[in-house]
């Protein structure tokens, strides 16, 4: 099978790609620590996380 491309790279660890894969359904506890005390919002999707490198365009909160 091939592999998937990525928009950029490290883009398979946002919260912006797991989200959409289910992650926060098939590791609750794991995605809380995420975006537990969030800092930093995606400007693309809007998805906040506590880490600027868990999102793909983070704008500080």
């Amino acid at each position: 099978m091939a592999e998937e491309k990525m928009p950029h790279p490290g883009h398979d660890r946002h919260l912006c790609y797991l989200t959409n894969l289910g992650f926060m359904l098939e590791s609750p506890e794991e995605y809380k620590k995420l975006v537990k005390n969030s800092k930093y919002m995606c400007a693309n999707c809007g998805r906040a996380a506590n880490k600027a490198e868990n999102l793909c365009k983070p704008i500080e909160l």
